[in-house]
């Protein structure tokens, strides 16, 4: 059966676009170009060709390949050895067959012989077979040793999938309008004499494709590929002056049935034998991105290497040690932008029109990847065709130029994989047609060969706005800006630095923005951080201290990192300031944004946040921050398009609004060691908000995630979300449950708003000048009927909850469901959009038909419409009266239109006003002044219509979005009532009873904090999910009169400690956030913040080892916690030895016992610590647990889990061992050594309780006050040396302190 070879591993299947070959071959005139190819001969049928073909196009062959051929007397030789070799007998030999097209020589083995044909059936070594006469093939004969198989096409197995038999033929004159000839195509083909047979194909989307012969005189049967990416134009070299092989091929295109083809089953298309590409690592920098793209030919392997490899080399040397920006600055100026490129004037020279147009573009954006729109494709060369082949698995075309490209239709597709890996893509559209090219030309004079283009887009994982991850994953995307005091930048101070953030989510049409000042280790940013996960940061490049980067760093996922140069690109206070009153004082913007209930202030346009960020006066770097974001949204074409609608918030830890405390603080610390929004993997299994997270909306969900990682600090508050909670699993279940069905099916609707109010904008793809070929407008139909019936379900759910009004503890309910207070009034909105057009209808057609009373403009259009009809209704009657015929009647003849159409008979009594127009066998058509009069009002009429409708769906739009706020206050709405369903539901899948938290309000500085609970279970492990036994529950005191606040906890290794203390912090942010709690019974006083030292990791990257990480974390603690904290510290001091790590322990717990007084839990497996604070505000308990005597003398624990009072009096860390499977003998031995080494110890540290008392708690407070000024210093390399010294000195008097008496 007949075969094809693709060249070099790719298919060199092309669509017939002339043009864009075209636009990027080299000007090389022949001679011979006026030569008409004549067509060879169609091949006779035979075993081996079956079924000849219809006559093919033609095309000429391409030039001479540049490898040099075998030499003569090998060739020869050859073909001696083929006459001579019985044909026969030749079978199963090994041979490697010369392509002259590929250039290159294949080997594989002759696999049959047909007698008919005279022709051997090679099957090549990667799985392919075709059918050659040896007397006419260069080739040679193979050591019977077979090569390791090549890697099987990946393009072959999507013509196999793709595959479909296609419409019969269309003349070859029928256009089909989607050429796009900008170029002078024809002069810059190259023709020869010889000429190569080609078939075309269309599919669905006017793809073409052209299968071209890939050896001189052999036909090849065409083989149609549809689908992303699967048929690509083939080009020359993008930077080459050669030219490239020309085509005669018409500009009409010419359909043939694929399904005559048989394609998908003449090639076995098997992945075992492909071998792993060479990995095309995405860097996070900006700078290591670009080297990765310039050179992305290093990571190609095989063939592909052999193919592009060394002209890389030969053509691109500027991109090497010459390198040179935009500016002439080479790579070590203190001033290099590694984002642009100086061409070399020669390198110019030799370019076409469209190449220098194409790297006009890359050269400014070399750390981007270009989509660069050509017709209906979008096209990728050089370094860009091989990320487009790596991660979007797109086909190079032949050639020895990297390129490939993909449909018009899949661009959303592509730009959200090639974002989401982390790469910044531009789009560069098509901004003229052909036909305006040449309008220019001829207006102006100008030369140009090349339509316009424009970039109309820059996609990042950050500014994403559409896709299926979107759809899928409702969590956000944040971009992060951030500036701080340049003055203090290069300063070890140790009162920290004001920092300014503005946070964005693009999607949502959302900025968070504020200053704060922190800590020289950055813990009010790492905590931000933490909680927001940016996976973009924008910041002034070499401005910010090191502490900042180094936060950044650590405290970050691999984000997209922008650096804007000061100034210029990111804005000081003053420019910001300017730039956004500029904006909003815009005419253009006034309309929307004064819209806006109660977002303006007196004096000015500004949203209220702004007003008050600017009328402050010292938040110049939350203002910085912000013109930073401003800058990079104006560079991706997002600015015009967000700032009308935005919303703006107040980041939470600045307290811009209200200096009052109204939340709880959670920092990185807290986040991380409880794994509340991620585990230690990145992913959501036994985290808090798994757990909590019933949610049906995607806006709900993003709620649900504030709320837990900003739980309430104030009890009225707690209270009301308490009542409402309460309703929801009582008497409001059912209500509830039915909102859910309902909300269920409503697409994530913030999202869905702020890209229908970001739809009007008139820059990027956006724009009325960029040439689409792809319906936008039926898809922006689609999303305003959505975001209306949305609106409408939102409206309709809330108001069903009305009959939980007036219940006792609904206040909350009634402040959201109350029309015109929570809830907004929009159902007179919303009856408005019903009377203007029908929903169903409009989603059905894409196209918005208003209704009557809608439109003044289009009704009046219409009755004129209706008049002129009626009128010429009116003057067929007259006609028929005056030609007393009632046969009489209009015709419409192609475009011409109420033709009056007269028997034969009546020809003599036509009047003379009648124009004949045309005939009919038996009848005459007329028109008549008043009938051409009437038509040409009636076309008018008409094209008013077309143009009132066409500008009918963006009246609508901007109408929905006047009442913007009051859409977004609906969402606020519905997601506050989600969450609380959710909190509502995530009690029913806690194990044991539950309760609703008891708040104690605090009534001065003498009431101590208090935490008592009976029957404390826990909110995540249930005892299905462990593997044996059920999960204990436990009592658990602390604070309040006559209790100690503080629990030092002692027991087992695997006894539940850790595990008891996240318990504890779990329930408090459970209660804190208005949900019912694991317990019977629970009383709690308000807790301002969690401080959790809780693990082993270090930050090897920022030179922290897990000790310096360990009291860093317990430095903030030391340095933050108040009365009304609470403090869980799980073993601390293991990092270091035994004497050091006590006496840092002891000191800290009297520290926070004596110093701070708060509420806390203090696990060690230090039992001596235990002893010394025994005391009143200490309360002395254990893990309790039962011990026997196994084999070989050894102690087997069974772990009770049960919170008991007292100390244990070993950790029994054998026991952990012999479960982990230590050998027996080593057991043993360790068993020996433990029981020598406590003997020995208690003889020289025996302490008594009288000597503790007499401790010097002076000296202990001095001492640990040193240790962490030293700990702090310590992260400040210039310091180092003399913080270990430093460190060395406290250790000893830690020591001595903790060993004296």
């Amino acid at each position: 059966m007949a075969s094809r070879r693709l060249s070099n591993g790719r298919s060199p299947l092309v669509r017939k676009q002339s043009q864009i070959t075209a636009f990027f071959s080299s000007p090389s005139p022949s001679p011979s170009a006026a030569t008409t190819p004549k067509p060879t001969a169609e091949p006779s049928p035979s075993p081996l060709n079956p079924k000849a073909r219809k006559p093919p196009l033609v095309v000429p062959p391409p030039p001479p390949p540049k490898p040099t051929p075998p030499p003569q007397q090998e060739q020869e030789k050859s073909k001696s050895d083929a006459a001579a070799a019985p044909a026969e007998e030749a079978v199963g030999r090994r041979l490697r067959v010369y392509w002259p097209l590929d250039k290159v020589w294949y080997g594989g083995r002759l696999d049959a012989y047909d007698e008919g044909s005279g022709r051997h059936r090679v099957m090549y070594d990667d799985g392919e077979e075709e059918e050659v006469d040896l007397a006419k093939e260069k080739f040679e004969w193979a050591a019977e040793a077979p090569p390791p198989p090549a890697r099987k096409l990946r393009r072959l197995r999507r013509m196999s999938d793709t595959a479909e038999a296609k419409s019969p033929a269309v003349p070859e004159d029928e256009e089909t309008g989607d050429s796009t000839e900008d170029e002078d195509w024809k002069k810059d083909a190259a023709q020869e004499e010889e000429s190569e047979e080609v078939e075309l194909d269309d599919d669905d989307d006017d793809e073409e494709v052209v299968a071209v012969s890939s050896r001189k005189g052999k036909r090849r049967n065409s083989l149609p590929i549809s689908g992303s990416g699967s048929t690509l134009p083939s080009t020359s070299s993008l930077a080459s002056a050669s030219a490239s092989s020309g085509s005669t091929l018409s500009t009409k295109r010419k359909k043939v049935d694929v399904g005559t083809l048989g394609c998908a089953k003449k090639f076995s298309f098997q992945l075992a034998d492909t071998p792993e590409k060479a990995e095309l690592k995405v860097p996070t920098s900006c700078d290591r991105r670009e080297k990765i793209l310039e050179n992305a030919h290093l990571a190609l392997t095989g063939d592909l290497a052999e193919r592009f490899g060394q002209r890389q080399v030969e053509k691109f040397s500027f991109l090497g040690e010459g390198r040179k920006d935009a500016k002439g600055r080479r790579p070590g100026h203190p001033a290099y932008d590694q984002r642009t490129l100086s061409l070399p004037p020669q390198f110019l020279k030799n370019l076409t029109g469209g190449q220098r147009q194409w790297w006009e573009f890359k050269s400014q954006h070399m750390d981007k990847v270009l989509f660069f729109k050509m017709g209906k494709f979008y096209e990728l060369y050089e370094m860009d065709a091989h990320v487009g082949a790596k991660e979007l698995d797109l086909q190079y075309m032949k050639g020895d130029q990297p390129h490939c490209g993909f449909p018009e239709k899949n661009l959303a597709v592509n730009l959200e994989k090639l974002a989401q890996k982390g790469y910044r893509v531009l789009v560069v559209e098509q901004t003229e047609t052909p036909d305006q090219l040449d309008l220019r030309r001829k207006e102006t004079g100008t030369k140009d060969k090349v339509v316009r283009r424009e970039i109309c887009a820059m996609v990042t994982k950050g500014t994403l706005t559409e896709g299926e991850s979107l759809l899928a994953n409702p969590n956000p995307s944040y971009i992060l800006s951030v500036a701080e005091d340049s003055q203090y930048s290069s300063k070890n101070s140790e009162d920290g630095q004001t920092i300014g953030v503005c946070i964005i989510d693009v999607s949502t049409s959302k900025f968070i923005v504020g200053q704060f000042q922190d800590d020289p280790e950055r813990h009010v940013l790492c905590s931000v951080l933490s909680e927001m996960r940016p996976v973009e940061i924008i910041k002034p490049a070499r401005m910010l201290s090191p502490e900042t980067e180094r936060a950044l760093k650590n405290n970050t996922r691999n984000p997209l990192i922008n650096d804007l140069l000061p100034s210029t690109e990111f804005w000081d206070a003053d420019k910001t300031i300017h730039e956004i009153e500029q904006y909003y004082s815009s005419s253009d913007n006034l309309d929307v944004s004064q819209n806006t209930d109660g977002a303006q202030n007196n004096v000015g346009c500004l949203p209220d946040l702004l007003s008050k960020l600017i009328g402050a006066g010292d938040q110049a770097y939350a203002l910085s921050a912000l013109g930073g974001s401003l800058f990079y949204l104006k560079q991706v074409f997002l600015d015009t398009k967000m700032l009308p609608c935005a919303e703006f918030e107040p980041l939470t830890c600045s307290r811009l609004i209200n200096n009052t405390q109204k939340h709880m603080i959670l920092d990185a610390a807290a986040l991380e060691n409880l794994e509340i929004l991620e585990n230690a993997t990145g992913g959501l299994s036994g985290t808090l908000y798994e757990q909590l997270n019933h949610c049906v909306t995607g806006f709900g969900k993003r709620l649900l995630k504030r709320w837990i990682v900003r739980p309430l600090y104030n009890c009225k508050a707690i209270l009301e979300r308490q009542g409402a909670v309460t309703i929801f699993k009582g008497v409001g279940h059912e209500c509830a449950m039915q909102l859910r069905k309902d909300l269920s099916r409503l697409p994530d609707m913030e999202r869905l708003l702020a890209r229908l109010f970001s739809s009007c904008g008139e820059n990027g793809r956006s724009s009325k000048s960029v040439v689409q070929y792809e319906d936008t407008s039926k898809r922006l139909v689609q999303q305003f009927t959505a975001a209306l019936r949305g609106c409408q379900q939102m409206f309709q759910a809330c108001s069903s909850l009305r009959v939980l009004k007036g219940i006792e503890g609904s206040c909350l309910l009634n402040d959201l469901l109350s029309p015109g207070k929570g809830l907004p009034d929009v159902l007179s909105i919303l009856d408005h959009f019903r009377a203007a057009f029908d929903w169903s209808e409009a989603d059905h057609n894409g196209r918005i038909i208003p209704l009557e009373g809608c439109d003044p403009e289009y009704d009046a259009t219409c009755s004129a419409i209706e008049e002129i009809e009626t009128s010429l209704r009116e003057y067929l009657k007259e006609q028929r009266k005056l030609l007393r015929d009632s046969s009489v009647d209009y015709v419409n003849v192609g475009k011409d239109t109420y033709l009056i159409e007269v028997s034969e008979s009546l020809k003599g009594s036509v009047p003379s006003n009648y124009e004949m127009q045309s005939t009919k066998k038996g009848f005459y058509r007329y028109w008549t002044p008043e009938v051409k009069q009437l038509i040409s009002e009636l076309s008018k009429a008409v094209a008013d219509k077309e143009a009132i409708l066409k500008g009918i769906l963006q009246k609508l739009i901007h109408l929905f979005i006047e009442h913007h706020n009051k859409w977004r206050q609906l969402v606020s709405v519905v997601a506050e009532i989600d969450v609380l369903i959710s909190l509502a539901i995530a009690g029913d899948y806690f194990e044991g009873p539950t309760c609703c938290p008891i708040i104690r309000e605090s009534y001065g500085p003498d009431d101590t904090p208090t935490f008592h609970a009976r029957n404390l279970g826990h909110p995540i492990i249930r005892s299905d999910s462990l593997s044996k036994g059920s999960f204990v529950p436990n009592d658990i005191k602390m604070g309040g009169p006559g209790n100690a606040s503080f629990i030092v906890l002692t027991g087992p290794n695997m006894g539940g400690k850790s595990t008891l203390l996240r318990q504890v912090c779990f329930t408090i942010i459970l209660a804190q956030i208005g949900a019912n709690v694991p317990a019977e019974n629970l009383e709690l006083s308000l807790i301002d913040r969690i401080f959790v030292r809780m693990g082993a990791r270090d930050h090897i990257m920022a030179g922290q080892s897990t000790f310096l990480v360990e009291l860093t974390e317990t430095a903030s603690v030391l340095s933050s916690a108040t009365k009304n904290s609470l403090v869980a510290l799980d073993e601390l001091g293991r990092g270091t030895s035994t004497s050091d790590g006590q006496a840092i322990a002891a000191s800290v717990l009297d520290y926070l016992v004596h110093h701070v007084q708060c509420l806390g839990l203090f696990s060690t497996h230090y039992h001596r610590l235990a002893v010394e604070h025994e005391d009143s505000k200490v309360s002395l308990c254990h893990m309790a647990c039962e011990v026997g005597i196994g084999e070989g003398g050894l102690e087997e624990v069974t772990f009770l889990y049960r919170l008991t009072a007292g100390l244990c009096p070993k950790s029994y860390g054998v026991n952990v061992a012999r479960l982990a499977g230590i050998p027996a003998s080593v057991l043993q031995r360790a068993n020996e050594k433990s029981i020598d080494f406590e003997a020995n110890y208690g003889k020289r540290h025996c302490v008594t309780k009288d000597k503790m008392v007499c401790a010097q708690k002076e000296d202990n407070f001095a001492t640990i006050k040193d240790l962490f000024r030293s700990v702090k210093a310590g992260n400040h390399q210039k310091d180092q040396a003399a913080s270990l010294s430093m460190i060395r000195q406290v250790q000893m008097r830690a020591r001595a302190q903790a060993t004296e008496g």
